[in-house]
């Protein structure tokens, strides 16, 4: 099982790299972020690999990283999500974006991805939801908040006070946290219409 590849550059396909490891040429499938980040031909790189034996083919794919390899183990665990789904979403987003996406429910950022429909989008947000908070760096209050919304666990107000800035036309990320922060300071008897206020407040730092 092959499980990292250094040697140079020899080409560029479509979705490939072909990677010259001492005089012989490995084809590895990489997201686009990873083929637009790896060095010109003839320059050394270095790639984690995940190596898939089929009876009829055996298939590289590279990564940057061994986090992003990570994430494109974790995708495939979700249903209807194999390799070349993967492959998209980690080109679209970075596995930080990625875990923050997840982590706060944003399943509009992980639908951006081409050939990505909402459905599977909310597939992705919600088997992966327990796993992502690990690699986000976003506040754990925040991930909560995003989660009790999402789930309608929220107290009122709250709820109210992030649907309000998300009509103000601020993403449900940024009014999450931006509400959260407001929370922590206004304590937990809050009204709406003071969550906003501080909210705003927040959003315009």
């Amino acid at each position: 099982m092959i499980g990292k590849l250094k040697g140079l550059i020899d080409s560029y396909g479509e979705d490939y790299v072909l990677l010259d490891v001492g005089g012989v040429g490995y084809q590895v499938h990489c997201s686009v972020r990873t083929l637009q980040h790896l060095p010109s031909p003839g320059e050394a790189a270095v790639l984690s690999i995940e190596t898939y034996v089929r009876e009829d083919q055996i298939k590289l794919f590279g990564f940057r990283t061994d986090q992003e390899r990570e994430w494109f183990r974790l995708l495939q665990t979700v249903q209807g999500v194999g390799a070349k789904v993967a492959l998209a979403v980690l080109g679209t987003l970075a596995p930080a974006d990625l875990a923050n996406a997840i982590a706060l429910r944003d399943k509009a950022a992980v639908a951006r991805t081409p050939g990505v429909g909402p459905k599977v989008a909310e597939r992705i947000v919600t088997e992966l939801k327990d796993k992502a908070p690990a690699f986000a760096n976003v506040d754990p209050a925040v991930v909560h908040l995003a989660g009790a919304v999402d789930e309608q666990r929220a107290p009122r107000p709250v709820a109210d006070a992030i649907s309000a800035l998300v009509n103000l036309g601020y993403g449900q990320p940024q009014a999450a946290a931006a509400i959260a922060s407001a929370s922590r300071s206004a304590g937990e008897s809050a009204e709406t219409a003071q969550l906003i206020r501080l909210g705003l407040k927040e959003l315009s730092k």
